[in-house]
């Protein structure tokens, strides 16, 4: 059963806190493919992700490297699991298709980022989070704290 997690971003942004899941995707042995709501988000996430930290390499590229299909960490503007990732994040207000259990069954695990200072993408978490639940998904919300920690609300 594919599991959803839902991360309410209030205290960081995309860039500071994808990485950091995006490490742990890797370290677990798993690929990940990141979708995204432009072509310049991506190419600017796949920028940022080469210089986020001196002490760090994620592997990773854009769809339009001819090389995407065997890529641990991918980013797209599309919807389609390129490089057969068992972890799909979904930032600035992308999401899957549907939740219905067949088109999530390719992966372990879904994240779905949302910035809690936009309305619009706050709305838009709760209607995905209800498709989650219907769908049958186990499903988590987090939240950041003052303190920049996150816990899990639901």
């Amino acid at each position: 059963m594919t599991e959803v997690l839902f991360y309410h971003l209030e205290r960081a942004g995309l860039e500071e806190v994808l990485p950091g899941l995006l490490e742990r995707t890797l370290e677990r042995g798993w690929k990940a493919i990141v979708h995204v709501g432009s072509h310049d988000r991506m190419l600017s996430l796949d920028s940022h992700l080469w210089t986020f930290r001196d002490d760090s390499f994620l592997p990773h590229a854009t769809e339009d490297d001819p090389r995407a299909r065997i890529q641990p960490i991918l980013l797209t503007t599309g919807s389609a699991n390129v490089n057969g990732a068992s972890v799909a994040v979904f930032a600035d207000g992308t999401a899957p298709s549907d939740w219905s259990a067949d088109t999530l069954s390719d992966y372990l695990r879904v994240v779905f980022l949302f910035d809690g200072k936009d309305q619009q993408a706050t709305d838009a978490a709760r209607l995905h989070w209800k498709g989650a639940r219907a769908s049958g998904c186990e499903t988590t919300y987090w939240q950041q704290s003052a303190s920049g920690k996150w816990e899990k609300r639901a």
